[in-house]
């Protein structure tokens, strides 16, 4: 939908808003301005706003007005076809309620339908992961995906085909790599056992004559070397005993008591022959690489989600392509610069997109800007606006500013009739029914 008229009356005062159908700006507007405004536009839309009066016109094209004077009967009429279809608006209570329609009430509408300056800066995870996707190279980041989902596939059938899982064949190169490194670190212990003990005795052995012939002193460097010998002895079986421990540590994973058991107990399963076994391994090989390229490109970004989301990826990257095209990093060339503008041009079409089909069946509602380019460089601004402009064509943008630059800025888009341009009457001069719009 989207609203044509706003009319708030207050006693002898009347005060009118006409609104353009795709992006207005109400410039000069100070902040007590807007926070009136925003509230006055959503509250015409929910229950018990006596004397605030709308016109709109919903997606389908029709148009309705809703009427609530003062003392009287509060009422929707179908413009085009003259009809009272206020039951078709009311809550239960008979209040004239478009909002508990969609599902909301005062709040949780201004939560969503207001957009600040905070907002554009938020950026929920699920933003940030489709962000992170769209800088990669679209072509290497989907062949990367194609290619782990088909090892994915190819793992499963290979652990369907041998009645076992493809977490077995993890498990195996596990158990695998444990063992050959504990038989290499015994293989090195006994190496090393047989040389320091073979030091070591030849070491005491020599202390006796040493003492004897030249004195006490002439021991201290053999004992010194048989000690060491000794350490390095015990440093060498201890890490023979930490790798039996990481080995009996993956058989037990494996629901084995030893390495000779656990081939006795796969016998008849994953490894009934040589050939089903370097098969698995294969594919697992396959699966590691494909997960290693899929990580450089996506990083931590899970492929099953990646490819849910893959639609969302594409409008991102299609945002960036657009944040090109306008022109938002050609004045400074800075890369920085132009990744902030991708993500404040994501966060904030992200928003409206949820106002796209908010209401019943559908329906979309009117996205309110609340000055949210406040802390936006100058640089990025422009290139914001230009997107509102494309963005409007789908939904109804009012944006409210105080920023006479982005006055300016609607001053000329009005003459092409895409923006409507309100501006605030000087303090002098009475504020009651005055706009000024360019269709």
């Amino acid at each position: 939908m989207h609203f044509e008229r706003l009319v708030i009356e207050a006693g002898q005062n009347t005060f009118t808003l006409d609104l353009h159908p795709r992006l207005t700006v109400i410039g000069g507007a100070g902040e007590l301005e807007r926070e009136g405004l925003i509230t006055e536009l959503i509250g015409a839309l929910g229950p018990g706003r006596t004397g605030v009066h709308l016109e709109l016109v919903s997606d389908s094209g029709g148009r309705f007005a809703i009427f609530r004077p003062e003392g009287a009967r509060h009422q929707v009429v179908d413009v085009d076809g003259a009809a009272d279809v206020t039951a078709d608006f009311s809550d239960d209570d008979g209040q004239i309620d478009l909002l508990g329609r969609a599902g909301l009430d005062q709040r949780g509408a201004r939560e969503i339908m207001r957009f600040a300056s905070g907002d554009l800066v938020t950026t929920r995870e699920l933003d940030l992961l489709v962000q992170t996707l769209a800088r990669v190279n679209q072509n290497e980041l989907w062949v990367a995906a194609e290619a782990l989902r088909q090892a994915q596939r190819r793992m499963d059938e290979e652990a369907a085909a041998l009645g076992s899982t493809a977490e077995d064949a993890q498990i195996i190169e596990r158990i695998e790599e444990r063992h050959a490194s504990f038989e290499r670190t015994q293989s090195t212990l006994e190496r090393y056992r047989r040389l320091t003990f073979m030091v070591s005795g030849f070491a005491a052995m020599a202390v006796v004559p040493a003492v004897v012939l030249i004195g006490v002193l002439a021991a201290v460097p053999l004992m010194l070397i048989a000690a060491a010998s000794t350490v390095f002895s015990i440093a060498v079986w201890r890490r023979n005993e930490d790798a039996h421990a990481a080995e009996e540590e993956a058989l037990a994973a494996a629901g084995a008591q030893s390495y000779l058991g656990f081939h006795l107990q796969r016998v008849n399963g994953l490894l009934s022959s040589d050939q089903s076994r370097k098969r698995m391994m294969q594919a697992n090989e396959e699966l590691r690489e494909a997960t290693k390229r899929w990580q450089v490109i996506a990083g931590d970004a899970d492929l099953n989600w990646a490819l849910k989301h893959r639609d969302q990826v594409s409008a991102a990257v299609k945002l960036r392509q657009d944040v090109v095209s306008l022109g938002m990093v050609s004045s400074s060339g800075v890369p920085e610069e132009g990744e902030r503008a991708a993500s404040l041009a994501h966060a904030l079409v992200s928003r409206m997109n949820q106002l796209r089909t908010l209401g019943p069946g559908g329906e979309s509602f009117p996205a309110l800007l609340d000055e949210p380019f406040a802390s936006v460089e100058s640089t990025i601004k422009p290139s914001l606006l230009e997107l509102l402009v494309r963005s409007s064509q789908h939904q109804q943008i009012i944006l409210f500013t105080d920023d006479e630059a982005i006055s300016q800025w609607a001053r000329l888009e009005a003459m092409t009739g895409a923006v409507g341009l309100v501006e605030a009457l000087p303090a002098a001069e009475p504020a009651i029914d005055h706009t000024h719009q360019d269709n």
